[in-house]
């Protein structure tokens, strides 16, 4: 069954660098979300290195695939934000602040997240692959 994944940029990071688990799981994916804060950490890390322009045309090129949309917040996000934000504050979890809004977009689409990063095993209703 492919999954509807949500990507973090460690694991793009992976697929770019041709590992295999993220190479698997996204070449099988029904659909690629990005989201936004995703996006804007992709580039500002483009820009500190020194192969931006080819970074950045990799990324344009992954962006373009039938199967990739970027996912940018709304109203509904925000709720679901100040819920996540609320209730891991309260378990004194709290995660940092751009993972936070991935987490949000990623429970209000019902998608599936792809990241390396163990905080977010403390957001709950969050599914991971």
């Amino acid at each position: 069954m492919a999954l509807n994944v949500a990507i973090d940029v460690n694991r793009y990071s992976d697929f770019c660098r041709g590992e295999a688990s993220a190479q698997r799981v996204l070449r099988t994916a029904a659909r690629i979300a990005v989201p936004f804060v995703v996006l804007a950490e992709l580039r500002a890390g483009f820009l500190r290195g020194a192969r931006a322009a080819r970074n950045e045309a990799g990324l344009i090129t992954f962006l373009q695939s039938p199967r990739v949309s970027v996912l940018f917040p709304d109203e509904a996000t925000m709720h679901v934000y100040a819920s996540l934000h609320t209730e891991l504050r309260r378990a004194g979890t709290p995660i940092p602040t751009n993972d936070l809004w991935i987490a949000a977009l990623v429970i209000q689409h019902d998608l599936v997240l792809f990241s390396r990063d163990q905080h977010f095993d403390l957001v709950p209703r969050l599914a991971r692959v």
